[in-house]
C-alpha cells in the first residue's frame, strides 16, 4: 500500500483553493466548496455508520457555492496525519486525513484511477 503524505499545503482564498503537494510529486488543487461538501465529520457524512476512509462519490457532484460556509477560515494540522479546516460559519469538525485527501482528488488523472 503506497503511503501518501503532503510536502506543502497552501490556502488561495482569493481563488478559494487549497493545493497540496504530495511526497510522489503530484499537486492536488481543491476548491473550498469541494473540501466543504467532502467534510468527513460524522454530522455531515451523516452518522456514524457511513464514516469511510474515502469521500463519497456523489461529492464531485456538489460543488458549494460562495458562502460562509465555504469561506476557509482556518487550515491546522492534526499530528503528522491529518489537518481539520474550520469554515467561516463555524462549522470545524471534520479531519481530513492524507489518505482521504488524496481520494478526493478532483484531478482528471485521480477521477478516471478512483475506485467507486
Amino acid at each position: 500500500m503506497v503511503s501518501y503524505y503532503p510536502l506543502s499545503i497552501s490556502a488561495n482564498r482569493s481563488e478559494r483553493t487549497l493545493t497540496i503537494t504530495w511526497n510522489d510529486g503530484h499537486v492536488s488543487v481543491y476548491s473550498f466548496g469541494l473540501l466543504r461538501a467532502a467534510c468527513s465529520c460524522a454530522v455531515c457524512r451523516g452518522g456514524h455508520e457511513r464514516m469511510s476512509r474515502f469521500p463519497d462519490p456523489e461529492v464531485f457532484e456538489l460543488e458549494l457555492p460562495e458562502s460562509p460556509a465555504t469561506r476557509l477560515k482556518t487550515v491546522e494540522a492534526v499530528g503528522n496525519y491529518a489537518i481539520t479546516i474550520e469554515w467561516e460559519d463555524g462549522h470545524h469538525f471534520g479531519n481530513y486525513h492524507w489518505d482521504y485527501l488524496r481520494a478526493l482528488c478532483p484531478c482528471p488523472k485521480c477521477r478516471a484511477g478512483a475506485v467507486g
